[in-house]
């Protein structure tokens, strides 16, 4: 076998997680890791949060608010739940776009919307946070869903997401976060490095998928820092809600009339 004819192994989830890989070795890997798992994405979510992800949700989507008939985008939107939930609140005259970058989640999303019958209301398009290829001004609300940590660049994807909203506009990430608790947090952190990637891996049929998981979490800042890096990006008004004691949480904030 030459060297042409040599294919390196892809990077393990634990080292793409931990940030060890180069940013084009990340972009690559989590567009390739989620269209595998695009198929039994939703099971597993609900395997390893006992369910909790779907309430978690409807907070971030309320948080949002979202006015009747408005418009909203749903970065990193995944199979779809916070955009469908987004139009529902919003009322039949509002539309809402789920972006994301990988087309198998977009189509578990799309048979989803319609079976809501909520074709008429939210659409999907194949597409990055970081450039979202948007107008500007053009959102009344936005929403990330466990997808912030995914991003090559938060940073960039906070600013591009600032972009699109239009001033008074309200942005809700929803993301794991940092228990406060030293026993829940001693508690979960045995729970994602040992139950979740075994749960993950034999549902998914992904080697390590869900080790990336535990390590990306470990590697995303606690409360204050995401926030502080809202702000840093021109958020106004940003706040933070824990959910299960910070096993998660919802941190929104606000464009203001002028952004810098």
């Amino acid at each position: 076998m030459t060297p042409r004819d040599t294919v390196a192994p892809p990077p393990s989830g634990e080292r793409v997680g931990r940030g060890q890989v180069s940013e084009d070795e990340k972009a690559r890997y989590i567009r390739r890791m989620f269209g595998v798992i695009a198929p039994r994405y939703d099971l597993i979510n609900g395997l390893i949060s006992g369910g909790l992800h779907h309430g978690w949700k409807r907070v971030a989507a309320s948080l949002v608010q979202v006015p009747p008939g408005g418009r909203a985008v749903d970065v990193c939107c995944g199979t779809g739940d916070l955009a469908l939930l987004l139009a529902r609140r919003a009322g039949p005259e509002a539309r809402v776009l789920g972006v994301d970058i990988s087309e198998e989640m977009l189509a578990v999303a799309r048979r989803k919307t319609a079976a809501a019958g909520l074709e008429a209301r939210v659409k999907f398009s194949l597409g990055n946070a970081e450039a979202l290829g948007l107008p500007d001004a053009a959102f009344d609300g936005a929403t990330v869903g466990f997808g912030m940590r995914n991003t090559v660049h938060p940073d960039g994807a906070l600013r591009e997401i600032l972009r699109v909203l239009r001033p008074g506009g309200r942005l809700a990430v929803l993301e794991f976060s940092r228990p406060r608790n030293p026993l829940v947090r001693g508690l979960y952190d045995g729970y994602s490095y040992t139950l979740m990637p075994w749960v993950g891996r034999l549902v998914s049929r992904h080697l390590d998928a869900y080790l990336y998981l535990p390590a990306s979490i470990r590697a995303w800042p606690d409360q204050e820092g995401f926030a502080g890096m809202m702000a840093q990006a021109g958020f106004a008004q940003v706040r933070c809600r824990n959910l299960l004691g910070g096993v998660a949480a919802v941190h929104t904030g606000v464009r203001p009339s002028a952004c810098r």
